[in-house]
């Protein structure tokens, strides 16, 4: 067995997985792989698994799987796994670091105390305590956020396309929580009805002096309308750890007053790479057997 792995992981999973065979970084051995691991930054298209005639499995480490061609893979009977229960607490814990800061004015006035800048009137905070969480995916990190969200005392309502339940939200239409939420988080996987959602549109509906934070995926809001809401005030602040284009190429969202950006680091965590590398073992040892 032949395993390549792709992109980072943490740096023990090596070792673990040379029992079941050769493992390997070198990606221009792609062709030799029986088993490829990746995170988000191999895209696992037609060209790349054409390059791949002894693939049989795909492991992406991470939430959701449209950085890979499910359809294509199938066809080849090449199968497709991904670890989405490992992520949850990172991603959550990335998603409510951010809706603290931007009302908190962290960054403002950690830049300005680096500049020797007092900015305490100009570093005007509100809390988090009695406002509306609005989650817009309602998988397994929405729900971790829910439950910080929670602790904090504020009221959260949820959008998923299909029926939920938790104690932590109040499930409403994906109206209700655009036009109802103080902050809103997103977390659904790409698709055709997420592709877009955070538009000129739908950015009408929402209060003024909304944050908006992006744990999900960058194709996920138009980056164009963001920043004329930003520029607006209509939206109070915009964070964002997903981008359309890695590294973005178009720096006029990451350079606009009010957005919080940060270079997809949220699942990196040191726990989150161990639990990954965990999952991703058991996954290899049941496909061996």
């Amino acid at each position: 067995m032949k395993i390549l792995i792709c992109d980072a992981f943490d740096s023990s999973l090596p070792e673990k997985l040379a029992k079941y065979g050769e493992v390997f970084s070198d990606k221009e051995r792609l062709a030799e792989a029986n088993i490829a691991l990746i995170r988000s930054k191999t895209k696992s298209t037609k060209e790349w698994i054409d390059k791949a005639p002894e693939l049989k499995m795909i492991i992406r480490g991470g939430v959701g799987l449209d950085n890979v061609d499910l359809d294509y893979a199938k066809q080849k009977g090449i199968r497709v796994d991904n670890t989405p229960e490992a992520s949850s607490i990172a991603v959550a814990e990335m998603a409510f670091a951010m809706m603290i800061a931007m009302p908190c004015r962290l960054t403002k006035a950690h830049n300005g105390m680096v500049a020797g800048e007092w900015l305490k009137k100009q570093c005007k905070r509100t809390e988090l305590c009695n406002k509306t969480l609005g989650l817009v995916g309602y998988g397994r990190i929405a729900k971790e956020l829910a439950k910080r969200a929670a602790a904090f005392s504020m009221n959260v309502i949820a959008y998923k396309r299909t029926a939920a339940t938790c104690e932590y939200a109040q499930m409403k239409s994906l109206e209700e929580v655009l036009t109802q939420s103080d902050f809103i988080s997103l977390h659904t996987p790409l698709n055709d009805e997420s592709r877009g959602l955070v538009n000129s549109e739908s950015i009408k509906k929402m209060k003024k002096g909304v944050y908006v934070i992006n744990t999900g995926r960058g194709e996920c809001i138009v980056e164009k309308d963001v920043c004329e809401a930003l520029n607006s005030g209509h939206i109070a602040g915009y964070a964002a750890d997903v981008w359309e284009k890695e590294p973005p190429e178009d720096r006029t969202l990451v350079e606009t007053t009010g957005c919080l950006a940060t270079p997809h680091i949220a699942s990196s965590t040191t726990e989150n790479l161990l639990r990954i590398g965990e999952i991703i073992e058991q996954k290899i040892a049941n496909f061996v057997k």
